[in-house]
């Protein structure tokens, strides 16, 4: 789903149908927002079912759904294969989340559960520019064949390499009441919604931005997406490090990044050079997102990770999904420059919450 953020504003022409940026928008709201109510759902459902059964037929039908978005001839049709793609991501960030535990000994899964958030932030900042490569170059048509390939190739590796993975306990709803009755885990869920909201609600529309604010032609905003992606990897490296020692600071750091970046672009990035500078302090705070909000839910629900990590997932989610959608409303009838002030001002209320709540993660724990 990530590669469509960008290229969001290519589905406005399905042969003689006609859409606006803002309406192509719900190419991301709409799955993100079923991934959000499977992925606790995933959890919950799955009782006794092994992992790794789970984990291949969600990719298989993700690899179905792919290959069907390709070949769609209408906005209606797309979005209906859009429902099985949330519906298949909810599962697959859910379950994998939390099999860290199961895969490594014990003194290692808060490392292994980064790394696999780590492989998300990644896919997030990265999977953009190679979607607009490939888009750019064959048709945005192929991004979503090329997106079911690599599918397929997750899919041959995880039959490969992933044990089985029976089930002992399964998860009960009394457990989801304990861990959102803990305030740690609120404070953690409140951010996560505020930073992917405001951060979706304006780069949902990063390509009109670019040619509109900073005078990018189609052939300079490729090269810049790809140098994004570098910084996002660069951002999910820094912050991982940074956040085992001061988490609740890295995230900090991370909003006010978030935040600069999105509110100066319209008065700050009236040229390339600008521009670029300002896309690449927004690749860099965004990609340590992931990482560092997992690492704090871990922390504050050591004892319930697969709960805490279906919730942050769910969030993650509403996040995309609330931003995305907002922004389709502002852009359609405010403009581009009104909604990146308005997402900067999301991004800010999740500065305030790690402010004001004082609230400490400590990573010793």
């Amino acid at each position: 789903m990530v590669p469509l953020v960008y290229h969001v504003s290519r589905f406005v022409d399905f042969g003689q149908d006609a859409y606006t940026v803002g309406t192509a928008g719900l190419m991301i709201s709409l799955p993100a927002l079923l991934a959000a109510l499977f992925a606790p759902l995933a959890v919950l459902a799955s009782g006794g079912i092994n992992r790794r059964t789970i984990l291949c037929f969600l990719i298989i039908l993700l690899i179905m759904a792919n290959i069907a978005s390709a070949t769609a001839t209408s906005m209606n049709w797309l979005l209906a294969v859009r429902v099985i793609v949330g519906f298949c991501m909810g599962g697959i960030w859910a379950i994998a989340g939390g099999l860290a535990g199961r895969l490594v000994s014990s003194g290692s899964v808060g490392l292994a559960t980064s790394i696999i958030f780590g492989g998300v932030a990644a896919a997030s900042v990265f999977g953009v520019p190679l979607g607009v490569f490939i888009g750019d170059a064959f048709g945005w048509r192929a991004a979503f064949l090329a997106m079911a390939i690599l599918a397929m190739l997750v899919l041959i590796l995880l039959i490969k390499s992933l044990p089985s993975l029976p089930v002992n306990n399964s998860v009960t709803i009394g457990q989801f009441a304990e861990v959102l009755a803990n305030r740690k885990v609120l404070v953690g869920l409140l951010v996560t919604f505020f930073l992917v909201a405001g951060h979706f609600m304006a780069y949902t529309y990063v390509r009109p931005l670019l040619q509109t604010v900073s005078k990018f032609d189609n052939s300079g905003i490729s090269p810049l997406l790809f140098a994004y992606g570098l910084a996002g990897i660069a951002g999910n490296f820094l912050a991982g490090s940074a956040a085992t020692k001061q988490l609740r600071w890295t995230l900090v750091f991370i909003a006010i990044g978030i935040t600069a970046a999105v509110l100066l672009f319209s008065p700050m990035g009236g040229s390339i050079t600008d521009g670029s500078l300002i896309t690449l302090l927004w690749g860099v705070a965004y990609g340590g997102v992931s990482v560092s909000l997992m690492t704090w839910m871990m922390i504050a629900a050591s004892k319930s990770i697969e709960v805490a990590t279906s919730l942050y997932i769910a969030i993650f989610n509403i996040g995309i999904a609330s931003g995305s959608f907002l922004g389709s409303q502002v852009v359609d009838k405010y403009g581009l420059l009104t909604n990146t002030t308005l997402a900067g001002v999301v991004a800010i209320l999740a500065l305030a919450v790690l402010i004001f709540s004082n609230i400490k993660a400590d990573p010793a724990h």
